[in-house]
């Protein structure tokens, strides 16, 4: 199954609903179902803001379906929908718009750029 790695607590925004719209700097074609994975870095600036301590990292821990995908062309459309994505144009003008988000039991993984193949549920 395609996952996606996610510095945290980007990570856990995503499975705790407040974020349903993740941002890249770059475009897919892919929809579907994906796995969630936490980076094994988190963005230490991002968890004091969104009041984390601890985060899991280097996980698996959750799935969501990519639904579509929006290209934000100007900094009036990224601001309307800056309660969804949570952050500011440095982090990409695509936006993943998930839905149907689900945690599920934390498995260890080493994460990749972009999409990246991991057997689930595992063997």
């Amino acid at each position: 199954m395609k996952a996606l790695s996610l510095k945290q607590p980007f990570a856990e925004l995503i499975l705790s609903g407040k974020k349903t719209i993740e941002l890249r700097n770059w475009n897919t074609k892919f929809r579907g179902n994906f796995l969630i994975h936490s980076s094994r870095v988190s963005d230490k600036k991002a968890m004091k803001k969104f009041g984390f301590d601890i985060l899991p990292v280097g996980k698996i821990l959750g799935i969501a379906n990519l639904v579509d995908v929006r290209e934000y062309k100007n900094d009036i459309e990224h601001e309307k929908d800056k309660k969804k994505h949570l952050a500011d144009t440095s982090w990409g003008n695509f936006g993943f718009v998930l839905e149907d988000v689900t945690r599920i039991k934390p498995l260890d993984a080493k994460g990749m750029l972009g999409f990246w193949e991991f057997e689930y549920p595992p063997v």
